[in-house]
């Protein structure tokens, strides 16, 4: 399997390849059917990363700790006036 970044570089290829309009109607087609498919596993992986990144930032920092679950928590917390 390609890197996520050799994969996203052929979807930027394939995408200047269809704004430059001067291909027959078959072939951008099937350039457009590769991007697509491209592009929905770009955001599968992608979406597999932040979930990752997420579990990460919330692990607990001891073993007996809680994760946090809010993302600035002591924005939460009610200030005097």
């Amino acid at each position: 399997m390609k890197s996520f970044e050799e994969r996203l570089d052929r979807l930027e290829e394939l995408s200047e390849k269809l704004k430059e309009g001067n291909l027959p109607l078959e072939e951008a087609v099937s350039l457009f059917e590769e991007g697509m498919k491209l592009s929905k596993g770009l955001e599968k992986e992608l979406s597999r990363i932040e979930r990752k990144v997420e579990i990460l930032i919330n692990e607990p920092e001891k073993k007996d700790s809680e994760p946090t679950l809010e993302l600035f928590p002591d924005l939460d917390q009610e200030q005097p006036p």
